[in-house]
């Protein structure tokens, strides 16, 4: 909820439209002063408990995974909350970019607002003023399981609560130590549990989920766009995008996807004219089925990562008002994992339908120029850039390896079946990042076969981001070095408004 200058941690739901605006406006986050009291209520009853309770308490009074068994003298307990942040930073790999780590500290401090997890107030309020000054830990990508939570990535990240890692800060990677001390801050004393309730949890996986959501939603526009754009420099027809074909097979990104097309070709000279062809190709002719489908996968997909950056996941759970302290799995990430793979599949096939309009508008048909070069021999023209798209969309193919399909047993067999739900999470991104260059490429074929159709015009929409690619990147009458081209036109893809489907 923000109000004013500030977010209100845990005092409404996320939603993805909330955490986008946090992203770009640099709003700083507050707690309540309900929240405080249910995080100090559910923190004092765990204390009472465990100095009352004549049975063990799992990750209160014992130790973890496996070593669950033994019981911790209670003297031992912040050193074993301490020991657990320091043994567990394990990940390792690249490092995860600024916004992601933002996003897991907001993630995490969410969850802990809603008071079933027992930290102190100043551990939560700790969390918060990495955020809001941009004390960014450091975190690599590698090293979870997707079960028993994102462990690894995430002691690196609260490392710095106890004085202990690195962090960036104003550009530099610095101890996070000194960097405390310049903010005059005290390094966290971890009570009991504490260190269980940073370390289990999701939100590695859900930080690199909502990342790709927020990107997916474009790009499923962006797909529409580059198709329609292609579509009238291939000198398509229109008649697959009728409304009345879509009422009959009524799949709700279908209808929207062929309702997206008709807004963008409306006023076309190029699609109203005569067809000398029947019919078109299928990368043309079913794009309201394919480009359809990934809208609903993704509306699933968003369902599920809106229910986990709302819930509880670490271990055990605390329930104050019921007099129970319960141990379960909320921190198992299949329900993630299952969907992530799901959407890398429906992410995927954007760009392989895309390499296959690029392909069909290279080959010389329908009076466009072979490679869309006039001189073609002396040019090779487009020849070059449907490889990369096509290297590109075959590396996305690897990365629909069902990671969810995977488990390896870890903790001497105590955690003997993981989601590997990280793994299906962060080469969501690499699929993103791909389509991102693919459909640059896909608009600098189809921007060169509508200026080859000079001087027959698409319609008003598509002509305006026609003439703003242009600014970018040039029609091309002899050959250039083609890469600095398709880098600029992939930068224009990312930066493209949307606003007008």
């Amino acid at each position: 909820m923000a109000v004013g200058d500030h977010f209100h941690i845990g005092a409404a739901e996320l939603t993805f439209e909330a955490v986008a605006e946090l992203l770009a406006s640099g709003r700083k986050l507050a707690l309540t002063d309900e929240v405080r009291a249910r995080v100090k209520k559910c923190r004092d009853y765990l204390d009472h408990k465990a100095a009352t309770s004549e049975v063990p308490i799992y990750g209160v009074t014992t130790g973890f995974g496996s070593l669950c068994k033994v019981t911790i003298p209670a003297e031992q307990l912040t050193v074993l909350q301490e020991n657990l942040v320091k043994s567990h930073a394990c990940s390792v790999g690249n490092e995860v970019s600024p916004d992601v780590v933002r996003l897991m500290l907001l993630l995490k401090a969410h969850a802990l607002s809603l008071g079933y997890s027992g930290v102190q107030v100043a551990t939560l309020q700790r969390i918060l003023d990495l955020y809001n000054n941009d004390v960014l830990p450091v975190v690599y990508d590698r090293g979870s399981l997707g079960a028993s939570g994102d462990l690894a990535p995430l002691a690196n990240l609260f490392l710095p609560l106890i004085g202990e890692g690195e962090v960036r800060y104003k550009g530099e990677k610095r101890d996070a130590a000194g960097v405390l001390k310049e903010f005059g801050w005290t390094p966290i004393t971890l009570q009991s549990k504490e260190g269980l309730a940073l370390l289990n949890g999701t939100q590695f996986m859900s930080a690199h989920g909502v990342m790709a959501v927020l990107h997916a939603r474009r790009l499923s526009k962006i797909a529409d766009i580059a198709g329609a754009m292609s579509l009238e420099a291939f000198d398509g027809r229109p008649e697959p995008f009728t409304d009345l074909l879509h009422r009959v097979r009524p799949h709700k990104g279908q209808a929207e996807t062929a309702a997206n097309f008709r807004t963008l070709l409306a006023g076309s000279e190029l699609i109203a004219r005569p067809k000398e062809h029947v019919q078109d190709p299928y990368s043309f002719r079913c794009v309201p089925q394919v480009h359809g489908a990934t809208k609903d996968t993704l509306r699933y997909v968003e369902s599920v990562v809106r229910t986990e950056i709302n819930s509880v996941t670490d271990n055990p759970t605390v329930f104050p008002d019921e007099d129970m302290i319960v141990s379960g799995g909320n921190f198992h990430g299949q329900p993630l994992a299952v969907a992530y793979d799901f959407l890398a599949i429906g992410l995927a096939e954007l760009g392989n339908i895309s390499e296959r309009r690029v392909a069909q508008l290279i080959m010389g048909l329908r009076g466009l120029p072979e490679f869309l070069i006039e001189n073609s021999g002396v040019n090779s023209g487009y020849m070059i850039p449907q490889y990369a798209a096509a290297a590109m969309v075959s590396q996305n193919k690897m990365y629909c390896f069902a990671a969810s399909s995977d488990s390896i047993v870890s903790s001497n067999g105590q955690e003997d079946h993981v989601s590997m739900g990280a793994n299906a999470a962060t080469k969501l991104l690499r699929i993103i990042d791909n389509l991102y260059e693919i459909f640059g490429i896909e608009m600098m074929n189809a921007a060169q076969g509508l200026d080859l159709r000079r001087p027959a015009r698409t319609s008003p929409l598509l002509e305006a981001v026609l003439a703003d690619f242009r600014r970018e990147v040039p029609l091309i009458e002899d050959d250039i070095v083609m890469y600095r081209a398709m880098q600029n036109a992939a930068a224009f893809v990312r930066r493209l408004p949307l606003d007008f489907i």
